[in-house]
């Protein structure tokens, strides 16, 4: 389902978006220096599930990953997301544990 969405960085509501049919899940960010604060996560009850919230986190963080910058997930679903995900836990500014 994620894999055939496309993924939307809006810089202008500051968010990443993904539409699923006539559903939007987004990720509200914060960008400061070299850094993105993830602040946010809104899956409607439409296309809410673990595996669906898991695909978009990994989508949103393989792009971030592609921007070069560190990730401090302010969000407590995005926390969990990176506290199981040992290869996203690389993507912290140092000093920084969750």
């Amino acid at each position: 389902m994620v894999e055939t969405a496309e993924l939307i960085d809006n810089d202008f509501l500051r968010q990443y978006e993904i539409k699923i049919d006539e559903h939007l899940a987004i990720i509200e960010y914060s960008l400061q220096e070299r850094k993105i604060f993830l602040t946010k996560l809104i899956v409607p009850n439409g296309i809410k599930d673990d595996e669906f919230t898991k695909k978009f986190l990994e989508v949103v963080f393989e792009q971030i990953r592609g921007r070069n910058l560190s990730v401090v997930p302010t969000s407590p679903e995005i926390a969990k997301f990176v506290r199981s995900n040992r290869k996203y836990k690389r993507m912290l500014p140092v000093g920084l544990r969750i």
